[in-house]
Order: structure tokens, then C-alpha cells, then sequence
């Protein structure tokens, strides 16, 4: 048999049976034989077997077209993730850099008005207002007035018992009639002297001695004497005398009590105090910026508290003529007069000075002032941005104060500025108050 008589889709049927016996057949018939037919068996078997796709081929193209919607559809996820949160990232940096923006309320700076006063604080004082001690050392043993009283120049307020100034009197006086006596016998002696001296029945030495004994003894009896009116002053000032017109402000002693001679910068004892309030002085500190337009000779008008409605007319008699350089104020004193005593010194009132229209300032609240190295400064809001504006304040009234310069009347000044807030901050308007009152 040759290959050519073999079909292609010949393959012989055994069984598990046959399979040994045939093989041992063809082993025992000849061994080329088999060989040659075992191999064209061989070959028939692998031409006629169906054919099996390569392991790599068995992926159809289904699972590559899942595979792309797969890797399409995680390329879509991680992209809008990506978006969202780049979206979510801006969103915030929007919101943060909007809740940034620090909120003020803002106010306009008043007018000082168009009538040009200016009001300054004071306190009414006595023209004269003297404190009175004793000259002389006693126990008082009476007095005349007390608080409240009116007394007149040289009337007795008061009597001092002086026992020791008495005795001390006395014994001057002793001494004085001693050194007179002493006097009148030297000057007999020294008489004598001389006209024994033209005779010279006396030496010259004896005569001048008995001259010098004289002399000194004229000058023992003006010591004396001295002496004598010293105390008789001080025993003058047993009774003690209103030294001008006013009113007793205080009574600082009572019968009996221990007086000690002296001044008030010594050990003395105050008797009394004595005011005269038929006029009175009110001091007033003015701001260096008015100086100018408050002088001498001037009116000013009084209020106060205790009579709403009224006014007292004043002079402004004076100046310190001096800067204080602490407080940059010019003390002025203005004399009212108050004939009716309807003033009481020690009173606070408020003293009005007419000043130029020019010189009025713009009044702002005290919580929009900043305290900053550069000197006193304010916030102010311009194109929706913090400006820190210099100015300069010329009357503080605690509450308020009043700028000479530096602000106009529209400028939005912020209420409650932050210690942090510098030029050029964005800034959001959330409530105008309008102008200050």
C-alpha cells in the first residue's frame, strides 16, 4: 500500500481489545512495514483533527471591547473627580477670600456748627480764698462765726488766751525798766566824769570807760524795748481779725482747743478758711490750637448744671502766657462777677468762648480713633478699601472729639477699627450710621 492509496479522513478504529494483539501483528509481520505505516497514521490523524485556536486566540473581541468601555469609563470617572474637586477647591478659595473681607460700619464726622463757640470745662474758684492761722501760742476762747458766715474786713472772728505770752510780757517789761534804771545811773557816772576831767581830778581812762558804760547801757535798754514790742505784737494777736470781705468756708477749731503759733508750712493749727466769692475766677485749660482766637479782654458765658437755662457773663482778664507742654493748653482765667454769692466756688461749668467760624472743627466718635506709632489716625473707607488717614485732634470731650485736620464731612469713617487694619485692606460696608451726633 503507498500513501497515495490512503484517504485523508481514514482513521482505523481499535479498541482497547484489538489494540495489543494488533500491535503485536504488525510487530511480528515486519518492522519496516509498521514503521512506515505508523507514521503515515500519525500524519493522517494531525491533517484530519479539527483545528484548536492558540491559547492567545481564545479572547474573542468582545472582552477587548469591554475592556475599552472599562478603561473609557474609569478615564471618565477619574476625570470628573478631578473636575470636582477643582471645582470644589475654587469654590472654596472664592468663599474663603469673600468671608476674608473683614465687615465695618462706618460714620460721617459732624460739623462743629457755623456759630464758632468753643466749650471747654472749668471750675468757678475764689477771687481770694486765704487759709487763717494764729501769729501766738494759747488756747482759743472763742470764736465769732462759723461756717457760711458773711464778715467784713476787720471784724473779730476769734480770741486766743495767751497765759505764757502775758508773763513773758511782763518780764520784758521788768527788764526794760531795769536797763533804763541801769541807763540813767550810767549817764549820771559819765557826767560826773567829764567835768571832773577839766579839773583833772579823774583820768582820761576813767572818763572814757564811764562814757562807754552809758553807751552800753542806752543799747541794753533798746534791746529791751524791742523786746517789749515783740511781745506786745504777739499779744496783739490774742484776737484775730477777717483780713477782707468774704465768707467762712471752714471752721477748723473750738474753744479750748491748743493753738500753735505759725504758717500753714509748719505745725500750726488752721482756724478758719476764708473765701471772697463777690467775684469769682474760673480756670480753663485751652487747646494750643485756639490760642490764637481766645484773648484778654474777651467775653466768655458761663452754664452750669445746677441752674438749666441760665447763663453768667464772664471777662477773660488773663493768661499764663505759656504752653503747657504736657497738655498742649493755654490757661486762661476768666473773672465772673457774683454779687448775690448765687455761685459757689468749687462749682463745675462749662465756659463758652466765641471763636471765628473758621476755626470750628468736625466732631467724630472717640471708638474710631487709632493709637499707632505714626501718631493718631483713623480709618477711613475709600473705593471699598481702608485708607488710615493722620489727624490731629484739638479738644477731646471723652466721648468725642473734635479734628482740626486731616477729614472732610463725607469721608466714611470706620466704627471700632482693628488694631491689624493697614492701607489699602479690602473692606465690606455692611451698615452707615450717617453723621455723628
Amino acid at each position: 500500500m503507498s500513501k497515495s492509496d490512503i484517504p485523508e479522513s481514514f482513521e482505523p478504529e481499535t479498541s482497547p481489545q484489538d489494540t495489543p494483539a494488533h500491535t503485536g501483528a504488525i510487530g511480528s509481520g515486519g518492522h519496516g512495514y509498521d514503521d512506515t505505516m505508523t507514521a503515515h497514521l500519525d500524519a493522517g490523524r494531525r491533517q484530519t483533527a479539527p483545528s484548536e485556536p492558540p491559547a492567545g486566540s481564545k479572547l474573542g473581541a468582545g472582552f477587548w471591547v469591554g475592556l475599552i468601555v472599562f478603561l473609557i469609563a474609569l478615564a471618565a470617572v477619574i476625570i470628573y473627580g478631578i473636575h470636582t474637586r477643582s471645582v470644589a477647591d475654587h469654590s472654596l478659595a472664592v468663599e474663603t477670600k469673600a468671608e476674608s473681607i473683614p465687615e465695618v460700619s462706618v460714620i460721617h464726622p459732624a460739623g462743629n456748627g457755623a456759630s464758632g463757640v468753643l466749650a471747654l470745662p472749668g471750675n468757678t474758684q475764689p477771687y481770694v480764698d486765704t487759709p487763717i492761722y494764729s501769729r501766738t501760742n494759747g488756747y482759743l476762747q472763742k470764736w465769732f462765726f462759723d461756717i457760711g458766715a458773711r464778715v467784713k474786713k476787720g471784724q473779730l472772728m476769734a480770741t486766743i488766751e495767751t497765759p505764757e505770752l502775758d508773763q513773758q510780757l511782763q518780764v520784758a517789761q521788768a527788764d526794760l525798766k531795769s536797763a533804763q534804771a541801769n541807763l540813767d545811773l550810767a549817764n549820771i557816772t559819765s557826767a560826773r566824769y567829764q567835768n571832773l576831767l577839766k579839773t583833772n581830778s579823774v583820768s582820761k581812762q576813767e572818763t572814757d570807760q564811764a562814757m562807754g558804760d552809758a553807751a552800753a547801757k542806752e543799747a541794753a535798754v533798746e534791746a529791751s524795748m524791742a523786746a517789749v514790742r515783740r511781745l506786745q505784737q504777739l499779744q496783739s494777736f490774742e484776737q484775730v481779725f477777717a483780713p477782707f470781705d468774704g465768707v467762712v468756708t471752714r471752721r477748723d477749731t473750738d474753744i479750748g482747743d491748743l493753738i500753735t503759733g505759725g504758717t500753714s508750712g509748719g505745725n500750726a493749727k488752721e482756724l478758719f478758711h476764708l473765701a471772697s466769692i463777690n467775684q469769682l475766677r474760673v480756670f480753663v485749660a485751652v487747646p494750643e490750637v485756639y490760642t490764637g482766637v481766645v484773648r484778654d479782654g474777651g467775653t466768655a458765658t458761663l452754664t452750669l448744671d445746677e441752674f438749666p437755662g441760665q447763663t453768667f457773663e464772664g471777662v477773660i482778664a488773663r493768661n499764663a502766657s505759656a504752653i503747657d507742654p504736657a497738655s498742649r493748653t493755654l490757661n486762661v482765667e476768666v473773672d465772673v462777677p457774683n454779687p448775690t454769692g448765687k455761685l459757689l466756688p468749687g462749682a463745675y461749668a462749662i465756659v463758652h468762648f466765641k471763636v471765628p467760624a473758621a476755626a470750628a472743627n468736625l466732631t467724630v466718635p472717640s471708638n474710631t480713633l487709632l493709637f499707632r506709632a505714626q501718631g493718631m489716625q483713623v480709618g477711613v473707607v475709600r473705593d471699598g478699601k481702608a485708607q488710615l488717614v493722620p489727624v490731629k485732634i484739638s479738644q477731646d470731650h471723652g466721648a468725642t472729639v473734635e479734628i482740626a485736620s486731616g477729614l472732610s464731612p463725607q469721608d466714611a469713617l470706620i466704627l471700632d477699627p482693628s488694631d491689624s487694619l493697614q492701607s489699602g485692606q479690602p473692606v465690606k460696608v455692611v451698615k452707615d450710621t450717617g453723621a455723628a451726633k
